[in-house]
Parts: structure tokens; C-alpha cells; sequence
């Protein structure tokens, strides 16, 4: 079983915990990983996008001239799309993206990225985060601590309004819940933070 210090807001070791094998040390599959990402991605995509075709602009209704003794080519509406203010020809419509992904790929994903940051010491695990008020001030010094820069994403057992609040002005810092991690955010942000509970948490979610 992989083995993981665990830090104070301070950034001092308080101890050593052992993490669950089949969550944290696992081969990453990335084929998997990338298949949850394009879809996650395509469902955040609204599908609102619209053109008008050659029936849904003003216009038309006649041939704008004669068809042969002008000089000049033949045309039948001004409704066409080499017309300027003429419809669009093949034009992208509403559409939705959506679709779905196997549970277990989903699932699979997620322990496959958690154990990439085990391998690549990109995780870091604290004893626990609590603020008595909001107070981003604090929260910088504790990542200063724990000596984590660049993208940070900090995952809380539940919602801490407190540290929430004060970690969303730091540039390049997400909170978020176990309930609500995805592989995107995962590999997203280079650092992951966890607390003790949200270690506890996710090996019972993800067992």
C-alpha cells in the first residue's frame, strides 16, 4: 500500500497514513482517462448554436432578373447563399452533445488520476483545513506551508463555507467536495490537496 505523510496547516508532518491500494495505487489507464474527459467536456457544450438556411431569411420571392439575354449569371432567389444576406449553406443548427459514459469507466477514471498523483507526488494530504472566519489571507500562508504552488485543486470531505470562500480569490485555486470531483478538475490542476477526512471519504465512495 502506497504510504503518504500527512501535513499540518503548518506544513509540518503530524504523521505517515497508508493509502487504499485499489484507489491510490492502481496502473493509471489514460485510455479511460481521456475517454471521461471528451465526455465531460462535451456535456458542458449548451448545443445553442444556430444559422439561418436559404427558407429562413428575408428576401425572395422572384427571380431578381431574367434568366438569359443580361450578361450576367443565372440566378433564381436572392435568398441564395453566395448572396450577400442570403442563407447559410450547411450551417451549424441546435444540437445536443450529451451523451454517456459507463459508470465503471467513470469510477475508473477517477482512481486512475488519484493514483497519478501518488506517482508523481503531486498530492498533498493535511490533517485538516478549518477557518473561523473567511480569510484568504490565511489560506495563502497555509498553501505557502505546504509548499504548493501553481494550479491547486483542494478537495474538502464537505462543504466548508469558511474555506471555500477564502481559497476562490487565490488565482489558480479551486475548492471543491469529494461528492463533486470529476477526472477534468483532477487533471486539470497540477496539485491536489486533500484532507484526511476527504481521504476517508473517497476510499469509502470509491472502494
Amino acid at each position: 500500500m502506497p504510504k503518504i505523510d500527512v501535513l499540518s496547516a503548518d506544513g509540518k508532518k503530524v504523521k505517515e497514513i497508508e493509502l487504499d491500494e485499489n484507489i491510490f495505487g492502481i496502473e493509471p489507464n489514460e485510455n479511460v482517462v481521456h475517454l471521461v474527459i471528451v465526455n465531460y467536456l462535451a456535456n458542458q457544450r449548451q448545443g445553442t448554436q444556430n444559422t439561418k438556411t436559404r427558407s429562413e431569411v428575408s428576401g425572395g420571392g422572384r427571380k431578381p432578373w431574367r434568366q438569359k439575354g443580361t450578361g450576367r449569371a443565372r440566378q433564381g432567389s436572392i435568398r441564395s447563399p453566395q448572396w450577400v444576406k442570403g442563407g447559410i449553406a450547411l450551417g451549424p443548427k441546435p444540437r445536443i452533445y450529451t451523451y454517456k459514459v459507463n459508470k465503471k469507466e467513470r469510477r475508473l477514471a477517477i482512481r486512475s488520476v488519484l493514483s497519478s498523483k501518488v506517482l508523481e507526488k503531486q498530492l498533498t494530504v493535511v490533517d485538516k483545513l478549518e477557518l473561523k472566519e473567511i480569510k484568504t489571507a490565511k489560506m495563502v500562508k497555509t498553501l505557502e506551508n505546504l509548499k504548493i504552488t501553481g494550479k491547486t485543486l483542494v478537495v474538502l470531505p464537505e462543504n466548508n463555507e469558511n474555506v471555500q470562500k477564502s481559497l476562490r480569490n487565490i488565482k489558480g485555486v479551486k475548492a471543491s467536495i469529494v461528492d463533486t470531483i470529476n477526472a477534468y478538475d483532477l487533471v486539470k490542476y497540477d496539485n491536489l490537496v486533500l484532507t484526511e477526512g476527504s481521504v476517508k471519504k473517497i476510499e469509502e465512495v470509491y472502494a
